[in-house]
């Protein structure tokens, strides 16, 4: 894979970095989401209908791949050694050269300890004596998609080509913010998909376009090739 876009439920990439991973895809590069957990622990859907969901989302996003490492939903833990493992052996069976994670400003805590998790196994995979299956890889750049929380992004990537795919895929995955009967959350509430819309304006607007998705970086994002700042904003790349 070219890129990996990891969530920790099966509804987190739409929420966040759907756009950035449709335009990869569209650009013909290989992209894949991994979904840490099934959902299983959510108020709403049964885990069939949460995987049926996540596989039309994906077809939607127009990503080449999408799967789930099974890990225990409201229990994801960075310090845990098997679900450390479990990533790894993702990272070093796909080897990608970007990964895309979820931002650790969230309350969520399964956000928190994803963004974690990831951020770990994104250096370990690299080590030749981690006893996890693979050849050791290390992906070049990590970006964590932001959702909740007030950080300033450090870069947004232009989604408007792609805003409305991300927003399919979003609405397919009905049993979570569809009409359905059920406990309410705060993905059922009126206004959430408005809200998220104009979340994606915000962004956009930052960068003089109609949507973006906002990320963050840990240290300096290098540029080694000059020519990239004469990029003109909203150009296609």
């Amino acid at each position: 894979m070219d890129a990996l876009f990891f969530g920790a439920h099966p509804d987190d990439v739409e929420l966040t970095s759907g756009g950035f991973a449709a335009r990869l895809a569209a650009h013909g590069h290989s992209v894949g989401v991994v979904d840490l957990t099934r959902g299983e622990a959510g108020s709403r859907g049964t885990v069939e209908q949460r995987e049926q969901e996540a596989q039309e989302a994906g077809r939607i996003l127009g990503v080449s791949r999408r799967w789930t490492l099974g890990l225990p939903d409201m229990g994801v833990d960075a310090r845990d050694r098997a679900q450390l493992t479990a990533v790894i052996e993702c990272l070093r069976a796909e080897r990608p050269t970007l990964v895309v994670a979820p931002d650790h400003h969230d309350p969520h805590p399964d956000h928190v300890e994803a963004s974690a998790l990831i951020t770990r196994a994104c250096h370990l995979a690299g080590h030749l004596r981690f006893p996890a299956g693979g050849e050791r890889f290390r992906p070049t750049r990590i970006l964590y998609a932001m959702f909740f929380g007030d950080p300033v992004p450090h870069l947004i990537v232009d989604i408007s080509t792609t805003w409305e795919r991300r927003h399919q895929a979003l609405r397919a995955h009905r049993s979570q913010i569809g009409p359905d009967p059920g406990p309410q959350t705060y993905l059922t509430a009126p206004g959430f998909l408005e809200e998220v819309e104009a979340r994606s304006r915000s962004f956009g607007a930052r960068i003089g376009v109609r949507y973006g998705e906002g990320y963050r970086h840990r240290g300096p994002l290098g540029i080694t090739d000059a020519r990239a700042l004469l990029t003109q904003a909203g150009g296609e790349g």
